[in-house]
């Protein structure tokens, strides 16, 4: 059915244009009618009209203006315009809504059922091809998933020749010449980079596999594989081989909302593991980095080049146990870095009765590494001589307890060197923050541009804020704020305008707002007096 709505201040004009509507065309057609431009706007998004009658010279809003108001809503819309003036007055405004067609008035019933057929006839054929385009939309919206799996796995698993990524790039819309891999991982709780019961959150998700793949197109534009137990790979291409810092940083934020967002659709935790950019035929790279940053980070998302290179273990030797250690130590962890040196020598203690050299060799390798990570962290001055005396001491250690005792102890020193140093770069880069913020507080200084200035990421920023202040970035912010303008409000005669300007804000009444919220009173109130002890 074709929906007319017919626009004419004279009710004679609009029965007259129904009636010849009705013998013409029947039930095909459904009418109504607006006797001024402002009911024809109001009906033109609840009736959602094919075609449009429009009287040109109407009391109120005029045709030109309400068709001209109508088009920013329904861009499909057919206007015929009825007028009893000489057409050629209107043309140009008539051509830029996208009129199709005139009737002077009074038109005759040949003419407008003429004028009317051309246009249904237009307005059918639109409409089947809306509805074929809708039909092979979805098919292959159907098929998609299944060629981007398949894209997916076969770079992931270094089964794809070279000449056919052209084919997969062409189909799936493909412009960039590179890009990089992410891995997610989900699980129930999230504890010392594990995941509890992955395999029931895997099924958990199955269930809601097509809202799952969504909300990670949707965040990311990604390349979404398909869900494997608890994992799942996803292809992010990108422009160039490397990106500017706030590119980096804008895609690691919206990667952290998007894990939010999903643990708060699926009730589960998420982790991902980023890969380094390749070109799209060395992708397999990318795809182990991303796997092993989610498989040894310990926060929600970790880049590969934070992480040290791996080897492949014999199928006894504890390599998550060594991976905790060494994390707990870059941590900066005193305590949980004495309990897993302790779990890991309790191991080597268990591989004989008595102390043999390759024990001895792997605590001084250790050793040594927990405080190369020290010295690389900038935790201790290096000298070359620093060491002498651990071969000697190593060697005279004839019973485990011994041993132990010297092990535990040098991976607890380097840990607390890591934790020393963390703490003076951290209390350096937020009192530097601080100290930038108290000079700019007045103009809009927002996380992103803070992190900037003092060279870190703004997650890491809120992190320092929060650890260091006890309160984070926009708290600390708004204080600083908050202590000015009331300064400003005791101390000078400046109206509540100036001092909000001053103060860092643009709106007076959200000053307003803020200020009681922050004092209990508002600007003009503690002005007076009436906000008791400072």
């Amino acid at each position: 059915m074709v929906r007319i709505l017919i626009c004419d201040d004279e009710g004679i004009v609009q029965e007259s244009l129904k009636f010849m509507i009705q013998k013409s065309f029947g039930d095909a057609c459904e009418t109504e009618s607006a006797k001024n431009g402002r009911t024809a706007i109001e009906l033109a998004d609840s009736f959602r009209p094919d075609i449009i009658l429009m009287d040109i010279q109407m009391p109120g809003i005029n045709g030109i203006d309400a068709m001209r108001e109508i088009r920013k809503n329904n861009k499909n819309v057919i206007f015929i315009v009825l007028t009893a003036y000489d057409k050629f007055t209107y043309t140009q405004s008539s051509i830029d809504i996208g009129v199709m067609a005139y009737l002077t008035k009074p038109a005759s019933r040949g003419t407008l059922t003429e004028t009317l057929q051309r246009e249904i006839k237009a307005v059918k054929g639109r409409k089947e091809k809306a509805s074929y385009d809708l039909e092979v939309k979805e098919k292959l919206e159907a098929v998609v998933p299944i060629i981007e799996n398949g894209f997916v796995y076969s770079i992931l698993l270094e089964g794809t020749k070279e000449d056919e990524y052209p084919s997969y790039r062409e189909f799936l819309n493909i412009q960039e010449e590179y890009g990089y891999v992410m891995v997610m991982e989900c699980g129930e709780e999230y504890r010392q980079g594990n995941f509890s019961n992955a395999m029931g959150a895997g099924i958990k998700l199955q269930k809601h596999q097509e809202m799952f793949r969504e909300t990670v197109k949707d965040a990311t534009e990604g390349i979404v594989g398909a869900l494997m137990a608890n994992r799942v790979a996803v292809l992010m291409p990108c422009s160039k081989k490397e990106e500017p810092y706030e590119v980096r940083v804008q895609k690691i934020d919206q990667i952290h909302s998007m894990l939010r967002k999903l643990e708060s659709q699926f009730g589960l935790n998420f982790k991902a593991g980023i890969g380094t950019v390749q070109k799209w035929e060395f992708m397999s790279k990318s795809y182990k980095e991303a796997m092993e940053a989610v498989r040894q980070g310990m926060g929600k998302v970790t880049h590969a080049g934070e992480l040290s290179l791996s080897c492949i273990y014999e199928e006894s030797y504890p390599d998550e146990l060594e991976r905790e250690l060494f994390d707990a130590v870059e941590w900066g962890s005193r305590e949980e870095t004495g309990k897993l040196a302790a779990r890991f020598f309790a191991w080597m203690a268990g591989t004989g009765t008595e102390i043999s050299d390759s024990v001895r060799i792997k605590a001084m390798e250790f050793v040594l590494w927990a405080e190369r990570i020290a010295y690389m962290k900038g935790g201790r001055l290096y000298r070359f001589s620093s060491r002498e005396g651990y071969l000697k001491m190593l060697l005279s250690f004839q019973a485990y307890g011994e041993l132990e005792v010297w092990f535990i102890q040098k991976m607890e020193e380097a840990s607390s060197r890591v934790a020393q140093k963390q703490k003076e770069k951290g209390d350096n880069v937020v009192e530097r923050a601080k100290e930038y913020i108290a000079q700019n507080f007045a103009k809009e200084l927002t996380l992103d541009e803070m992190a900037k200035e003092v060279g870190i990421s703004p997650y890491y920023l809120s992190k320092l804020f929060k650890e260091v202040e006890g309160v984070n970035y926009i708290e600390y912010l708004t204080g600083l704020r908050m202590d000015h303008a009331k300064g400003q409000l005791l101390e000078s005669d400046k109206s509540i305008k100036e001092v909000c300007h001053e103060s860092g804000y643009g709106d007076p009444n959200y000053f307003s707002r803020i200020f009681k919220k922050w004092v209990g009173v508002t600007p003009t109130e503690f002005r007076e007096g009436k906000e008791g002890i400072l």
